[in-house]
């Protein structure tokens, strides 16, 4: 397995349906994460959204489900349209102290042109950094 992962964990003051909900209902990630049009949890189902710098390059998202427990375990492929390589990412859930732990990992992104530095793993790092420590945190404890 590629040493080029980022993998974020953190223990929220949410219940796991919260969490869950929060992952995988489209109208409450664009309020935390990516504004997309369609979401299912249903193996094979396909989304896109687009993301990038504010005010710079917008990057168009193409995702697949590949694995649903619910409750417990997200996984979607994530590529970008136009561009080499495919990553995975995965959400997985447990209870903890009368809350639920996080655990994020993303695989894969050494498989992305390296010649791209909006592509560099420090991105993906910072990326799902800010999305879980602040955007979720504060959208799940507020």
């Amino acid at each position: 397995m590629s040493q080029l992962n980022v993998i974020v964990e953190r223990v929220f003051d949410a219940d796991k349906e919260l969490v869950w909900k929060a992952l995988t209902e489209k109208e409450l990630m664009k309020l935390w994460y990516f504004d997309v049009k369609e979401f299912n949890t249903v193996v094979g189902f396909e989304f896109e959204f687009w993301a990038g710098e504010e005010g710079g390059k917008q990057w168009k998202h193409l995702c697949g489900i590949t694995e649903v427990i619910p409750e417990k375990k997200l996984t979607y492929s994530w590529k970008y349209d136009g561009y080499s390589g495919m990553s995975h990412v995965t959400f997985e859930l447990n209870e903890e102290n009368n809350g639920t732990k996080l655990k994020l990992t993303h695989t894969g992104i050494d498989t992305f042109p390296s010649d791209i530095p909006e592509l560099a793993i420090q991105n993906f790092e910072k990326g799902w950094n800010e999305l879980i420590h602040v955007s979720l945190k504060e959208f799940l404890e507020k």
